[in-house]
This record gives structure tokens, sequence and C-alpha cells, in this order.
């Protein structure tokens, strides 16, 4: 008896676990920005993604500013080989990398504060 119902236990915090990580793992839609052009603020953009990273006044009164919203390091490979004898050592190695590829959302305010264009590299 007591099997069992350790057996329909188990089950049980195996089926939780199961609905809480596929749960976990739903993604937010993406941003329609078309839709944004015209009537979202700079102060709204602040809001929903903190100060940008970057920001700058142009001549023209607009306000250019970017968010980094993914960060990536970059994935590398490194390969070597040496040897040892009578007291000395040499080595030698190859380095391999893929760069860094950081996502950024570029938002343009017009001198009213609105967004009035935008791009992003992914």
């Amino acid at each position: 008896m007591k099997t069992k119902l350790a057996a329909n236990f188990s089950l049980f915090v195996i089926l939780f676990l199961a609905v809480t990580f596929v749960a976990g793992c739903k993604t937010a839609p993406p941003i329609d920005w078309n839709s944004r052009v015209g009537t979202y603020t700079f102060d709204q953009a602040v809001t929903d993604f903190g100060p940008p990273d970057k920001q700058a006044k142009l001549s023209d009164g607009k306000t250019v500013a970017e968010w980094i919203t993914h960060r990536s390091g970059g994935t590398g490979l490194s390969v070597g080989t040496g040897f040892y004898t009578g007291g000395v050592g040499v080595g030698v190695g190859q380095s391999v990398g893929s760069g860094y590829s950081d996502k950024v959302l570029t938002l343009t305010f017009g001198t009213n504060s609105v967004l009035a264009a935008w791009s992003k590299n992914y």
C-alpha cells in the first residue's frame, strides 16, 4: 500500500514539474513597433526598458536612443598542444571565436518625444 502511495505521489510531482516547466517556457509575443509609431513616447520606452544604453540628440531636434535587448558573449573554441622535455616546455595553440553579436533596438523620437522610427539588428 505504501509503495502505491509513493508511486502516485512521485507521478504527481513529476507531472507538476513538467507542467511548470512548459508554462515557464512561454515567451511574450513580439512588439509591433509599426503600430507604436506616432503614439509611443520616450518616457514610455524608459518605463518599459529602463534608461537607454546610448542616446544622442540630433541637430534637427530628434532623439535617437539604443537599448541592448540581449547581450551575447560569442562562442569560442581553443585547441592546443605542447611537450615538455629536459626541463623545457613548448606549447602551441589556436583560438577561433564567433565574436559578439548584441541585439540592439534603436528608437528615434521626434521633437515632441513621440516615436518617429525604429529599427533592430535581429
